[in-house]
């Protein structure tokens, strides 16, 4: 169909660079059908601060901050002109996202791109992606944040490390309950009545693990819930691939709050299927998570600008909500495993709207912690707690006073991460991964150790932590300070540090500290300046 005559724009933030180590292997076929998000404005600017750390109802949020039907009518109208059609099933005004269908051919001259397919050279893998910039008619570009699902390219990795057949024998690994032993975590409570959500973007988890790993602990089996974000699936088998990740997650939080209910929202691992999986669970009124666990992610400086902008408004989102989100750090150490002499942190760890979780290496036996040092087995080919500097968000209001080294970019300044706990392979979980008996580390191991820990004290206080980083700054004497080991570029010390962020929780302490927080979530959430302030490509 001919393309109506509209002055075009280019849309912010979205040049998108020809993806590194891969090669072009032909233009997408015409006739491909290909599905896009397209992420709206809100009705109304979205400020943590200006809430003054008040968790709203699904209700006044919708009434707020959800998308304006009315660019999604006008958006209806955009689809309806360039031979695009609307999955209105897929589509929700509270997530701001509008999902389009239509071939190759139509998203091209929409969109403004050339779409060609690529292969990676080194994991084969194919995906289809545009170099450039994303352009709309002058008459959309003032109602879309992002278009998200032109490339597929994958984006994230997970942080899970297994420890090496050979270390096992000489391994002082851990079930889950004696890390929160360990940790003093709240007693008397098991997550009754909440929900953890968990984010994966591959991999799957078998009935018969879950119920073989938990009657070994003697415990009652959590319920584990799948649910499916755009074609993503519950998909065990690898036990080389995603699934370690997948069991890791479960088992952790699942071992420390075992009355909680655990929703796993799988999608596929693109830049959209990640947003979508996050605003899936924020905005998951059946499942209703208080508190979702991401151990995926990959170095800022590979994430285009206006997916990072549009992921960090969904984290937004959740803070608004109640939700609180917890997210590993990474596992390369100081340069994120970018390779390039410089330091990098991970996303969405860097967002200043979750907590990102670093990783220690911890000795210890019954509740007495013998020795905690930063995680770092590079010099023996391992991993490293992921930290440092964001080079695209300010440095938020409650790191103000935590002596965060200075960023190497203009604009940046978020020190990563925010608090540790145990990570390395060498001290790690005992997990079961398709059937077979494993020691995993990794930051991943650490987010859904914090989500579980904010499960119970959620529980024990009645009420949604909500946005907990205000609080817990204002905290410091309810960590435990890591003082000795580096990640690389950066060393731990007295106080906050970019290795192990506060350090390790007294979760006890912690509890105490989130219930007399002097209104849900802490008055201050940093979130004006925070914004990203440059423009990254992929």
């Amino acid at each position: 169909m001919a393309t109506p005559p509209h002055k075009r724009v280019i849309l912010p933030e979205t040049e998108c660079a020809a993806p590194r180590n891969c090669k072009i292997i032909g233009h997408t076929d015409p006739q491909k059908i290909l599905s896009v998000s397209v992420i709206v404005k809100r009705k109304n600017p979205l400020n943590l601060d200006e809430l003054g750390g008040r968790i709203i109802s699904r209700e006044e949020f919708d009434e707020k901050y959800a998308a304006d039907p009315a660019s999604f009518e006008q958006l209806r109208q955009f689809a309806h002109e360039y031979g695009m059609a609307v999955d209105e099933a897929a589509s929700s005004l509270a997530r701001r996202t509008l999902v389009l269908k239509g071939t190759a051919q139509a998203l091209e001259k929409a969109f403004g791109v050339q779409l060609q397919n690529f292969e990676h050279l080194d994991t084969k893998q194919t995906f289809h992606g545009f170099e450039g910039t994303i352009s709309v008619p002058e008459t959309q570009a003032g109602v879309i944040d992002a278009v998200l699902g032109l490339d597929t390219r994958s984006v994230a990795k997970p942080h899970h490390r297994f420890l090496a057949q050979a270390q096992k024998a000489s391994a002082k690994s851990f079930n889950p309950p004696q890390i929160a032993q360990l940790y003093n975590f709240p007693t008397g409570v098991d997550g009754t009545g909440q929900t953890i959500g968990i984010i994966e973007l591959g991999g799957g988890y078998t009935t018969s693990d879950i119920q073989k790993y938990f009657s070994g602990l003697g415990l009652k089996p959590p319920t584990v819930v799948a649910v499916s974000v755009d074609g993503g699936t519950n998909s065990p088998g690898d036990p080389n691939g995603a699934d370690g990740e997948v069991d890791l997650d479960i088992q952790v939080a699942g071992a420390i709050a075992p009355g909680a209910k655990i929703a796993v929202y799988f999608a596929p691992n693109t830049d959209q299927g990640f947003l979508d999986a996050i605003t899936t669970a924020v905005h998951d009124s059946a499942n209703s998570p208080s508190v979702i666990s991401i151990s995926w992610g990959g170095p800022e400086s590979n994430w285009a600008q206006s997916t990072v902008t549009a992921l960090d408004d969904a984290c937004q989102s959740a803070g608004a909500l109640g939700v609180t989100i917890t997210v590993a750090s990474g596992d390369n150490g100081s340069d994120d495993g970018v390779g390039d002499g410089a330091d990098h942190v991970d996303f969405p760890a860097s967002s200043p709207h979750v907590l990102a979780c670093g990783g220690t290496e911890l000795l210890g036996s019954g509740s007495t912690i013998q020795q905690e040092t930063v995680w770092n087995d590079q010099s023996s080919g391992g991993g490293a707690s992921g930290g440092g500097v964001s080079n695209v968000f300010a440095l938020p209001s409650w790191q103000a006073n935590a002596n965060v080294p200075a960023p190497s970019q203009n604009g940046g300044g978020r020190g990563v991460p925010d608090v540790a706990g145990d990570a390395a392979p060498d001290s790690g979980y005992n997990v079961l991964v398709d059937g077979q008996q494993e020691v995993v580390g990794g930051t991943s191991a650490v987010a859904p150790l914090w989500a579980a820990l904010i499960a119970l004290v959620n529980q024990q206080s009645g009420k949604k932590a909500g946005f907990v980083n205000p609080a817990l700054y204002a905290a410091a004497s309810a960590f435990r300070d890591i003082t000795q080991g580096n990640n690389g570029s950066f060393s731990a010390g007295k106080g906050w540090d970019a290795c192990t962020g506060l350090g390790s929780p007294n979760g006890q302490a912690i509890a105490q500290a989130l219930s007399t927080a002097s209104v849900s979530g802490g008055s201050d959430s940093g979130a004006k300046g925070s914004k990203p302030k440059h423009g990254k490509k992929h």
